[in-house]
């Protein structure tokens, strides 16, 4: 069920009807949000329902053995539990296929012709997002950052809540939790920024949907196209995956403002950092944080000698959660490099006074530095291959051999950096000004309207958004 489609709509709107109306105690209201939360998720599988169901069950239960043993080696014997019941759900769901196929093709090196058969499992939708988010509450209650709190419902209508299930945020146990044991009321100033936001995500993945197809001549065509159809094409995607994602991050924030619960920023102006650790402060905040707190702390973090193979472990498992491809592990290990040459760069007296210069021409090429290096990193994310994603490489630095553009070549470009820069604007007033256009009532709600008729009549409300194969 997809949050740009009339099922949606109608789906949110009588969900709203009984939320508001019929179930207004506490406990009713937290029954409520499981079942139309899991009648969400079913909607495009119900046979994954007691994956997800026992995933909360699990973790609910390891929490409360956690803070109950009598002593930190039964602590760490159930923390163990947890971990293993949730990387050993990503790793058969996810990840045997790419493992089996990779012992394959390693065979095949030294002479040997295996043929192994594959699992072909269907990718449960949401898996890398929920079985994160539950994972990380097992952890907090072992770290004593946080009390196992009772009530096994309240739980997994946390970890189920609907509007962030299958692409995120992801969300701590803390950060909804308490809101879910004490179910806010909706403020009408909340309530307008939630429409806000919901009709700024459409607007973006309305644009992304527009993008897919100079992204598909670049990548897909089989063949060189023009260098300015390459640059075009690996923009695209940039501007792609952002307006999808972070357009299904603010609908899912929207939304749950309608209901009365906050749920943190997941970008902040990503294509405007100044460098690649910049880069992953604004980007994916809550994917990037999660792995800063729950893996590169727990392999040492600044504390040792290791900061840099820290650093290299953790963007590695980072591209691998993206998915079961060495596409996403050599991505991972490209941004692993950048941050780690980043770190110590700026170690080295002359880079340190650089990187401290605020004036326009050193910012601007800090920017376009960064920016240039994220978009090589973006190719292989996208491309099929590790060879197909050098070949864009090289036809992006390509000058002469490469085939005449099309007619309307320099004004597709012109209009996917006016689609990339129109992302960043909506956003940047959204942080700025939405106060002072909110409370305009006159203005805000007639464009509210006329913005979502126009993503109505231009979009592709049937477009799946990137995330969900993650």
């Amino acid at each position: 069920m997809l949050f740009n489609t009339p099922i949606f709509f109608f789906f949110f709107v009588i969900f709203l009807f009984f939320y508001g109306f019929i179930f207004l105690r506490q406990t009713p209201r937290v029954y409520f949000i499981l079942v139309a939360s899991l009648v969400f998720y079913g909607a495009w599988n119900y046979k994954f329902i007691p994956l997800l169901v026992g995933s909360a069950v699990g973790d609910y239960f390891f929490a409360q053995a956690i803070a109950s043993a009598g002593n930190i080696s039964r602590k760490k014997l159930w923390l163990t539990a947890s971990v293993v019941m949730n990387l050993g759900i990503l790793a058969i769901f996810k990840y045997a296929d790419f493992a089996i196929q990779s012992v394959a093709d390693f065979m095949t090196l030294f002479g040997y012709e295996a043929s192994v058969p594959m699992l072909n499992w269907v990718l449960p939708v949401g898996i890398s997002f929920y079985t994160f988010q539950s994972l990380s509450y097992t952890i907090d209650v072992y770290r004593g950052d946080m009390e196992p709190r009772k009530g096994l419902v309240h739980f997994t209508a946390a970890l189920a809540f609907f509007p962030q299930l299958v692409a995120g945020p992801i969300l701590r146990a803390r950060q909804i939790l308490p809101q879910m044991h004490a179910i806010p009321t909706p403020k009408w100033n909340e309530v307008k920024h939630g429409f806000l936001l919901i009709t700024v995500g459409l607007m973006k993945k309305t644009a992304a949907d527009l993008l897919a197809k100079p992204v598909a001549l670049a990548f897909d065509s089989g063949g060189p196209v023009s260098l300015i159809e390459t640059w075009t094409g690996v923009l695209a995607f940039a501007g792609q995956i952002y307006g999808d994602f972070s357009g299904y991050s603010d609908m899912a924030i929207g939304l749950a403002l309608l209901l009365g619960f906050k749920i943190p920023l997941n970008f902040r102006l990503p294509y405007l950092a100044a460098s690649p650790v910049d880069f992953w402060r604004r980007w994916h905040i809550s994917l990037s944080s999660w792995l800063r707190d729950y893996l590169y702390i727990s392999l040492g973090g600044n504390r040792n000698n290791h900061r840099m193979r820290n650093i290299m472990i953790t963007m590695l498992l980072g591209g691998l959660w993206h998915g079961a491809a060495w596409t996403f592990v050599v991505w991972g290990a490209f941004h692993g490099a950048i941050i780690t040459l980043t770190h110590y760069l700026g170690q080295l007296p002359l880079f340190a006074a650089f990187q401290r210069g605020d004036k326009r021409l050193v910012k601007l090429l800090k920017w376009a530095v960064t920016f240039y290096l994220v978009l090589l990193g973006w190719v292989l994310f996208r491309a099929n291959t590790i060879d197909g994603a050098w070949s864009l490489i090289v036809n992006m630095h390509s000058f002469g051999g490469l085939p005449a553009p099309g007619q309307v070549a320099t004004v597709i470009f012109g209009l996917t950096v006016t689609a990339v820069v129109l992302m960043h604007l909506l956003d940047r007033f959204v942080l700025n000004h939405a106060d002072k256009f909110e409370n305009k009532a006159w203005l805000f709600w007639p464009l509210l309207v006329i913005g979502q008729l126009a993503c109505l009549m231009i979009g592709e409300p049937s477009s799946e958004f990137i995330y969900f194969q993650f």
